[in-house]
């Protein structure tokens, strides 16, 4: 049976790679839509060896789909996820306007697959670095039972966009010809530098960026009473984030115990060689889909704590693999 899919914000980063991972990961397609906004409609694209054209994304344009795959803003996505649902559609959202609905799933499909079957038309994909770095927690919560979580995020600028990427390369360009460096996509130049700022600031001095790994997890895993502070950091990576954590939990932990845990686990790879320079790094972790987990070691500061280092690439685990594998959960029924 093939199925009729929508993707909604089709010219972005994270559209150009649905379209891709739909092809490699033979999708059960039947019909391929792209849409975008009105700038953009009218355009073609190159998808699944044919020539396309976008489509205005409007409250009518869903009609015969099975599933419309939202990358796009929130404000867009609260407009029109509604819209799809009302039309018979299943709505995967990549944004962050509907993670935190009571009446929406929040889904990994390593994690929570089942949850997904329980949508009422809306399915949420959860942020990136929630994602990844729960890939390599959650294995460990099944064996120890999570208690608390300390996270520092090291952010590529592929999760700001096709323009933030640009800008690190055009910067590193400048610097190299001993030029000005122009700042557009960030408060301040990206190379040879880190922002320790992701989305905006609340009056509590985290960023929304920061909060939603505590919100999240909880949903994702059922962990209501979670404890967890992030620090989310911008670095000049092109692409795949890296996530340093420490994490305590209830029961007493053994290096051993969390590398098996890992090795057993679907999603994630254990690759925990330090002595001879084998752990996880973004370069390994671009375009694959797998996430790598290492360093692991018993924690200084938590009695039975771990800290590890996860790497994995956020335009594919962190919003267009993940909201594909969403899909597939629901075709196998």
């Amino acid at each position: 049976m093939g199925y009729k899919v929508g993707i909604v914000g089709a010219t972005g980063a994270v559209g150009q790679e649905l379209i891709s991972l739909l092809e490699n990961r033979k999708f059960p397609l039947d019909e391929l839509r792209l849409f975008s906004s009105s700038r953009s409609a009218g355009k073609r694209v190159s998808a699944l060896g044919e020539s396309v054209i976008i489509e205005e994304a409007t409250e009518s344009c869903f009609d015969g789909l099975d599933f419309a795959i939202f990358s796009a803003s929130g404000t867009l996505s609260k407009a029109l996820c509604p819209a799809a649902a009302a039309a018979g559609v299943v709505a995967i959202d990549n944004s962050s306007a509907f993670r935190m609905d009571s009446n929406v799933p929040l889904v990994i499909p390593e994690i929570n697959a089942a949850a997904a079957r329980e949508h009422e038309g809306i399915i949420a994909n959860p942020n990136c670095t929630t994602a990844i770095t729960l890939m390599a927690t959650f294995p460990l919560h099944q064996r120890f039972g999570l208690k608390r979580l300390i996270t520092s995020t090291y952010q590529a600028v592929s999760g700001s966009g096709v323009a933030a990427m640009e800008e690190l390369k055009n910067q590193m360009d400048q610097i190299s010809r001993g030029e000005a460096v122009a700042v557009e996509a960030y408060p301040d130049q990206i190379a040879l530098n880190a922002l320790p700022h992701v989305d905006s600031f609340l009056d509590s001095g985290y960023t929304k960026e920061e909060m939603k790994m505590l919100n999240e997890s909880r949903k994702i895993m059922d962990l209501p009473d979670l404890i967890a502070s992030c620090t989310c950091v911008r670095i000049p990576v092109m692409r795949s984030h890296s996530v340093s954590v420490n994490a305590e939990f209830e029961k007493e932990v053994s290096v051993e115990e969390a590398r098996a845990a890992i090795e057993s686990a679907p999603g994630i790879e254990l690759v925990d060689d330090p002595e001879n320079g084998r752990y996880p790094m973004p370069l390994d972790y671009a375009e694959k889909e797998a996430c790598g987990v290492g360093r692991f070691r018993k924690d200084l500061a938590f009695e039975n704590g771990l800290a590890y280092w996860v790497v994995g690439d956020q335009l594919w685990k962190g919003a267009a693999l993940n909201a594909i594998q969403i899909a597939e959960c629901l075709c196998e029924g």
